[in-house]
């Protein structure tokens, strides 16, 4: 089975626990996922089966939108809710503050990563640094805010919608926006809504798929890719890996007469050749 499923991933799973789902569910062995959800969070989840696990890096999206609800009063050491709650104090949210803070933040700038994350510092995942008790300089990386909007709010809560570009870390964020407030709180509960163009309005349950209820996508519904019918000489070539010399796009999705995908081919300098093999 090779195509792409979009999983509205629940929260309370790491985003491998509901990819091997999938893979017990559907009985496939090869499948992985593009972009990480930690478990507090739920949402758009694009899980890639079979020899579609190879397309990773062309589905991999520079923007994404996220709904973040921020409990004010509690700071903890993982970002959000569910970390060990190192201070606490009672707040009360300035709504007009909150809104200049909103109205003036979305930028690009240095955004440093949250010491309960993979990142790897000398080889070592910074969660693994964390749960030893040993300090590590956190690594910055440019991250661009493309738009912020205030949803909700109570005395306590607020609620933002942010899109934002690919590497941000929405609780990061969320603690940047919360120090420049010169408040503390946390992020209570998160939900990605879109990665690129899938919509979680177009994402699928666990349950759904357990109910054989859901779409498998093929490259023509996610990738805006030439495509090229090859005859049985030009099929026996692709199947081969062969190099093509013919005047072709700089990429192209090569099928046969029936309409079964064969692969992706590149433009290398004068010739094309393989980039991703799909028979």
């Amino acid at each position: 089975m090779n195509g792409i499923i979009i999983l509205n991933k629940p929260k309370g799973i790491t985003s491998r626990d509901a990819v091997n789902e999938i893979g017990k569910i559907l009985k496939i062995r090869k499948i992985g996922h593009n972009g990480t959800l930690d478990p507090l969070a739920q949402g758009v989840l694009v899980t890639c089966l079979g020899k579609y696990t190879k397309l990773n890096e062309m589905l991999t999206s520079k923007e994404k939108e996220y709904i973040a609800e921020v409990t004010l009063g509690i700071k903890t050491d993982t970002l959000d809710i569910t970390g060990n709650i190192e201070k606490q104090k009672e707040e009360k949210l300035n709504i007009e503050k909150l809104q200049k803070t909103i109205n003036s933040f979305p930028h690009t700038y240095m955004q440093e990563v949250p010491k309960y994350s993979a990142v790897k510092v000398k080889g070592k995942k910074l969660y693994e640094y964390a749960r030893e008790n040993i300090e590590v300089l956190l690594p910055k990386k440019e991250v661009t805010i493309n738009k912020l909007e205030l949803i909700d709010y109570t005395d306590n809560k607020f609620t933002l919608k942010a899109i934002v570009s690919k590497g941000t870390y929405i609780r990061s964020l969320i603690r940047d926006i919360l120090e420049n407030m010169n408040i503390i709180g946390t992020m209570s509960a998160l939900t990605r809504t879109k990665q690129g163009n899938f919509l979680l309005e177009n994402s699928y349950t666990l349950e759904d798929i357990k109910k054989g209820k859901y779409k498998l996508l093929k490259i023509k519904d996610v990738l805006d890719i030439p495509v090229v019918i090859a005859d049985d000489k030009l099929k026996n070539k692709i199947v081969n890996g062969v190099k093509l010399k013919e005047n072709y796009p700089d990429i192209v999705l090569f099928t046969d007469k029936e309409g079964n995908e064969l692969a992706i081919y590149k433009k290398d300098k004068d010739e094309m050749k393989v980039y991703v093999m799909l028979v």
